[in-house]
């Protein structure tokens, strides 16, 4: 069957294995339209709208840009046929939309894959070579998702680099020791969120179908720990749902608090033996604050504290310290009292991390308190153990908007794991720099985060930094005068840089990060006031790195 185009005739509509559908408003009314079956009623903390794009970076062939874009949708946990509505567009260079593809599918309770071929011609004519952007919006009902990556078309320049040392990594992924005139710093690589039996996740590959039950599953952050050591990483984070230590979904009346509080100190326990046990390795536990439904869910890296809201039937609270369920101004406003970091962990522009009604809301405890924003994440139940998966889902733009808002917040890319297969389902890290000769362990991490000296990448191999004027990204300083911004890079197992980016906003704007230029060097004069930027970096074989951003307060020239 087809699907629909309403772009001039050079656009060819594709064909894909979804039923026609008419001009594509997207809309939630639109999208309800063509919801004719109702989902059942949410059951688990994970039962939401999923959608993902898999764009692949080349053409099929060298010289060639045909390709097939691969549509992922699923809703864990459903129990009736659910309609989606989606639309793909392609974006040339210069932001004009070049191509689109639309249609309607049906979920049953299963992932479905919805195939869309493109020939690699707008009409007759290949296209102009360079970097385009495919864009993906799907709707189920009220819910809505929107993803984007960049794929080459035709063989674009590649830009050119700065010379750069690289930093010195514990498992000598690049080299041993740190080369001349190297960053004082050795970067470590980790998965920042995680979670195993003792709240949604631990299931055996063979078994996981998605989230489980809580307390149901047989591996623990016992199992947890080592399996991410000997996978490689440097670091994982252990971050099991605040709310499911009664061993429930919802509210368990008959929960002992004692005992849901035991199992937090249980996880720390086994989190600070493993790391004692091995100093190689980082094992780090806490909690994923919050609820997907009007909420967003949070890591808090360094709690050692239980909160929750809820309450046994005897009114006996689950948890250490209460902290009042979806109310994010109280709870920046504890974390930033009691020295707890946090992360945003897979942020939706539209309805999350609300304060005062408002989603994304700037608060000046959250602010110190929230170090982090998830900008990729693979598939959360994702069973692939061989770093292979392709659902990979893309929140930069939410991110951009707490940038926006006047959030610090470096990039993080992690995996989400509830199956027992932490680190191991791609090749994305979060990767931390701590000063070299300083030991890898909560307190040294911890004040890594505090200075935003972070970066994401989708490669583990691979190492961003942005630096301006000396100042390396994480740092927030004053500036009067020229600005230069340099981008460098490297990859251990030998792929170059295909595309970069310098992207530029305003904190406390709430308006539009914008790319400042597609060079790896700029010296620019910024306007008087305060400015954010961050370099996005894609290798060779469409892997994405995100730099930590400089934050600068320029000042007025006096002349």
């Amino acid at each position: 069957m087809k699907t629909s185009s309403t772009l001039p005739p050079l656009v060819w509509p594709c064909c894909v294995a979804v039923a026609a559908a008419s001009f594509f408003h997207f809309s939630v009314a639109a999208a309800a339209a063509v919801t004719a079956l109702p989902a059942a009623p949410a059951q688990h903390e994970h039962q939401e709208f999923e959608a993902t794009l898999s764009a692949p970076y080349h053409g099929e062939q060298r010289g060639l840009d045909a390709r097939t874009f691969t549509l992922s949708f699923d809703y864990p946990g459903l129990r009736a046929r659910r309609g989606v509505h989606w639309r793909l567009e392609l974006v040339a260079p210069n932001g004009r939309l070049v191509a689109r593809w639309q249609g309607r599918a049906t979920l049953n309770g299963r992932p479905l894959d919805v195939p869309v071929r493109w020939q690699g011609k707008l009409g007759s004519r290949p296209p102009v070579p360079g970097v385009y952007k495919v864009r993906l919006r799907a709707a189920s009902g009220s819910e809505e998702v929107e993803q984007s990556w960049d794929i080459a078309v035709g063989n674009p320049a590649a830009p050119a680099l700065p010379a750069f040392a690289p930093l010195p990594g514990r498992r000598g992924v690049l080299q041993a020791a740190p080369a001349p005139g190297a960053l004082p710093y050795t970067v470590y690589y980790g998965n920042l969120h995680s979670q195993t039996s003792h709240s949604d996740g631990g299931a055996a590959l063979d078994a996981c179908k998605g989230a489980q039950d809580p307390q149901t599953a047989p591996f623990g952050p016992d199992a947890a720990f080592p399996y991410a050591r000997e996978h490689g990483l440097d670091m994982l984070m252990v971050s099991e749902h605040n709310h499911m230590f009664d061993g429930s979904d919802g509210t368990n009346a008959g929960a002992d608090p004692d005992a849901a509080k035991a199992l937090y100190r249980s996880g720390l326990e086994t989190a600070r033996a493993f790391s004692e046990q091995h100093r190689d390795f980082l094992a780090l536990y806490g909690m994923e604050w919050g609820v997907i439904s009007n909420g967003g869910h949070l890591n808090i890296f360094n709690s050692d504290e239980l909160l929750g809201w809820e309450k046994n039937g005897k009114g006996e609270l689950l948890a250490d310290t209460l902290s009042p369920r979806n109310d994010y101004g109280a709870l920046y406003t504890l974390m930033r009292k009691q020295g707890w970091i946090g992360q945003f962990n897979h942020p939706s522009a539209k309805d999350q991390f609300k304060v005062n009604g408002v989603p994304l809301a700037y608060t000046a405890d959250g602010d110190e308190a929230m170090a982090l924003c998830e900008v990729m994440n693979t598939s959360a139940f994702s069973t692939n153990d061989r770093e292979g998966e392709t659902r990979r889902s893309n929140f930069e733009a939410a991110c951009n908007k707490l940038l926006e808002a006047g959030y610090h917040v470096a990039f993080s890319s992690n995996q989400d794991n509830h199956c027992a297969n932490w680190g191991a389902s791609y090749t994305n890290r979060t990767a931390v720099l701590i000063p070299n000769g300083e030991p890898l362990n909560r307190d040294s991490f911890v004040a890594a985060l505090k200075a935003r000296r972070v970066f994401a990448t989708m490669d583990k191999d691979a190492q961003i930094v942005l630096s301006a004027n000396g100042h390396l990204m994480g740092e927030r300083f004053e500036n009067r005068g020229p600005l230069q911004l340099s981008v460098q890079f490297a990859n251990g197992a030998g792929r170059q840089a295909a595309t970069v980016a310098i992207m530029e906003g305003v904190p406390g704007r709430n308006g539009t990060v914008t790319q400042l230029t597609d060079a790896a060097t700029a010296t620019i004069v910024p306007k008087p006031g305060p400015h954010f930027y961050y370099a996005k970096l894609t290798q060779d074989d469409g892997r994405v790195l995100w730099s930590a951003p400089v934050w600068v307060e320029q000042a007025a020239d006096e002349s």
